[in-house]
């Protein structure tokens, strides 16, 4: 399988460790985040959660396919990460255009 741009972005983020993995470690953070991905398969509390992170942090929010984020991530158990790096965020988010299991979450059912 070949590797995505977007795969490859997400994996310089955990080499600088610019991301921040999982829904309760989001909702702890103050400031500096530039990207949210979270999973299909997120439940309706944490969906929430990563939601009013978007609004907190005025970033957009990438939903994934379900199971995809994990894959990518090679983290099978990861169903949301934030972004922390301003330029890998930019980056991951035209790789991301181009991809059609990641889609950007506008309200509403996506």
């Amino acid at each position: 399988m070949e590797r995505s741009k977007l795969q490859s972005y997400l994996g310089f983020c955990i080499r600088a460790r610019k991301i921040v993995f999982g829904v309760d470690n989001i909702e702890k953070e103050r400031r500096g985040v530039f990207l949210l991905i979270g999973d299909a398969a997120l439940g309706e509390s944490s969906f929430k959660t990563v939601l009013g992170a978007s609004e907190k942090f005025a970033c957009p929010l990438l939903i994934a396919e379900k199971g995809v984020l994990g894959e990518v991530l090679y983290r099978p158990t990861v169903k949301a990460v934030a972004i922390k790096d301003k330029h890998l965020a930019e980056a991951a988010i035209k790789a991301a255009e181009s991809e059609p299991q990641f889609k950007f979450y506008s309200g509403g059912n996506n």
